[in-house]
């Protein structure tokens, strides 16, 4: 499956926009229950403004507040971003640290917001286990564990460390393109073979494919035709 993965989505990334370390903690942040999209929408004239952690601690903060109010739970978000350019100022000369013990003690950091950062900013790698995530790994059988840090550390158990970082990003574009919550795509899924939850949402191809969504819905469901012989097993 995880080689599968690759083949399904090569070009897997993190989907926040983000030039530094900084702008990444920060996308982060904001994208807690939040769409990336949304995010990404916001963010340029957010890091136009805000260049530093400095900046964040010195930000007006009814000012900052408005800037991100489309984020949702804005007041909270400001409150963090906030804490975090103070916190970053004080103990790291402004620069954002690359120890995952070292993010998780910042305001706003947790663990998933860590490895994100670790994976993606300073090349290190990390599984981020996000609600997709951990939703998938679920339905493939990798772990029956529901709490995030349990589930990071059982599937590196299965999973090459080097590969964690990338593997974290296909398992979310597949949850957000394919294995959806609520009705996945099981007939136009290229995993359906192997997958012990195969059924879980429509068989039939037609019908599943009206599910896939984002830029590689048609690479997705050629893929899937062709691993599954033209039609769902």
């Amino acid at each position: 499956m995880v080689r599968a993965l690759a083949a399904g989505y090569p070009d897997a990334h993190c989907e926040l926009d983000f030039t530094n370390p900084l702008e990444l903690t920060v996308a982060v942040i904001l994208s807690a229950q939040c769409t990336d999209k949304r995010v990404n929408e916001v963010t340029p004239a957010l890091f136009a403004k805000y260049r530093t952690a400095a900046d964040y601690a010195g930000a007006d903060r009814a000012e900052l507040e408005e800037m991100i109010r489309p984020t949702g739970f804005f007041r909270n978000k400001a409150a963090s971003l906030m804490g975090l350019g103070a916190a970053l100022v004080e103990k790291y000369d402004g620069e954002v640290p690359g120890r995952l013990e070292d993010l998780v003690a910042l305001p706003g950091v947790g663990r998933k917001t860590a490895n994100v950062i670790l994976g993606d900013a300073f090349g290190v790698p990390g599984i981020t286990v996000d609600t997709h995530f951990g939703r998938l790994v679920r339905r493939w059988g990798w772990t029956e564990h529901t709490d995030p840090v349990k589930v990071e550390h059982a599937v590196g158990e299965l999973v090459p460390r080097k590969e964690w970082t990338l593997l974290s990003h296909r398992v979310i574009f597949h949850g957000r393109r394919v294995c959806h919550s609520r009705k996945p795509a099981c007939g136009a899924c290229f995993l359906a073979r192997d997958c012990p939850s195969f059924g879980t949402g429509p068989t039939d191809p037609a019908e599943a494919a009206k599910l896939v969504r984002g830029p590689e819905t048609e690479h997705l469901i050629d893929l899937a035709a062709t691993v599954n012989g033209g039609a769902a097993r």
